[in-house]
């Protein structure tokens, strides 16, 4: 059993009205805010996140006001259940983590849910989350897990990055680190560390014929929701045809009609309206994209510069000596002092002290010139990649607009066209 929050001398608290006003005063962006929240009140729906940490709370309850909450932090109290979030359908960032929780429950509501932390409960099985895929982070690491088969259910989270299972008896499987590889190959991170390709590329090997029957299986299951998808849209459209063919009234049947019609024009704009917060939060990440790559470029074009300064100051120090005795041989052949054989060649440079020290300048002259074209080099590659890396960030979030509103409108064209059919059957009728 993991060492959990234990009640001891600790006074149990719930979530009360009082812990919410005084959380909100404390959390305001700015005092001049939590001041004012003080004086004034302030209307739980525009609280976005929300802090109730280290607070002995027991008890999950009282939430339901904040409906716009995003981020909600519960670590370190004692609660047992989870419970009572249904109604914050907008949050993003969850923590859970040093509570005294054994079961996964009561997140199915939390659709848009990215970052969840479970980390140091008393969980044994991880479960009841397949409503969550938007999941990108998921800790609950130092809990009761066992089973290496249990971590096969997270395959069904196509957005799950990052995986923390640190703590847990299953870690000591010497499998361990080769099964998670195999079985969620699109982790990026296991137990804070890169997932990194050698590893991935011997654990699918591995499990290959495991991973094949696993994937027909999951086909299997996708075609038979599929199926059941298709047939129950198709009922839900027979009903509604049904209900608009069978009403005993023409004016009911066109005040449904008309009502279906603003429920689609609505939904399109609902629909586009979300696309563009999507384009604008994108563009700010992009933005700070752009700055990180930039910031890595010129950090590495300083270092690059930085080690050519050194090889200039090398090539300059090689170019001295080589200066120096380059003379001195040329005044020991002058003197019929050098004993040692000479090829030809090198010999007549040794004509006279110009003519070696003109020798020796040259090949100085194109020492320094190819570590000035080596830099050159260097730092057109590094911007070229780095302009070419932004572009094609930008690329593809073009792409993924384009599509997502051609989506958007083939979506809305096809409801609006299975409405006129109706309407046209209504109207025949």
């Amino acid at each position: 059993m993991k060492m959990s929050r234990l009640y001891d001398s600790i006074e149990p608290n719930v979530i009360d009205e009082k812990m919410l006003q005084k959380a909100v005063e404390e959390q305001g962006p700015q005092e001049e805010l939590g001041q004012l929240a003080k004086r004034e009140g302030i209307d739980y729906k525009d609280v976005l996140e929300l802090q109730l940490d280290f607070r002995n709370i027991l008890k999950i309850d009282n939430l339901w006001q904040f409906v716009n909450l995003t981020k909600l932090q519960l670590d370190n109290n004692i609660i047992e259940k989870i419970e009572s979030l249904d109604s914050l359908v907008h949050l993003v960032w969850l923590d859970l983590s040093f509570n005294n929780i054994e079961v996964i429950e009561g997140l199915e509501s939390l659709v848009k849910l990215q970052d969840l932390s479970l980390y140091n409960n008393r969980i044994s099985k991880i479960e009841n989350l397949d409503t969550l895929q938007e999941l990108q982070v998921f800790s609950i690491g130092n809990n009761n897990i066992t089973a290496l088969e249990n971590v096969v259910y997270l395959r069904k989270f196509k957005n799950l990055r990052t995986l923390n299972l640190t703590g847990n008896p299953l870690c000591e499987n010497e499998q361990y680190s080769m099964f998670i590889a195999a079985h969620l190959p699109d982790l990026v991170y296991l137990d804070f560390r890169l997932v990194d390709e050698n590893t991935r590329e011997v654990a699918e090997m591995k499990y290959q014929y495991a991973i094949d029957e696993l994937k027909q299986g999951e086909a299997q299951v996708l075609a038979k929701l599929e199926e059941e998808q298709a047939k129950e849209k198709e009922l839900e459209y027979h009903k509604l045809l049904d209900l608009i063919q069978n009403t005993s009234s023409l004016e009911i049947a066109e005040s449904k009609l008309v009502k279906y019609n603003e429920d689609i024009s609505q939904l399109s704009d609902t629909l586009m309206t979300l696309e563009m917060q999507m384009v604008d939060q994108l563009e700010e990440i992009i933005k700070d994209f752009e700055r990180n790559i930039a910031d890595q470029v010129s950090t590495f074009i300083e270092n690059v510069q930085g080690m050519m300064v050194q090889c200039r100051d090398l090539e300059n120090h090689h170019h001295e000596k080589l200066l120096e005795i380059a003379i001195n041989t040329l005044e020991k052949i002058v003197k019929s002092e050098f004993d040692e054989d000479m090829p030809d060649d090198v010999r007549l440079l040794f004509v006279d002290k110009d003519t070696i020290v003109n020798a020796v300048n040259a090949s100085h002259d194109i020492h320094l010139l190819k570590i000035d074209n080596r830099e050159d080099d260097i730092i057109t590659k590094a911007n070229s990649w780095s302009s070419s890396v932004i572009d094609e960030v930008h690329k593809k979030e073009i792409s993924r607009n384009r599509n997502r509103v051609r989506e958007i409108n083939q979506y809305i064209d096809h409801l609006q066209e299975e409405l006129d059919n109706m309407e046209s059957l209504e109207q025949m009728e």
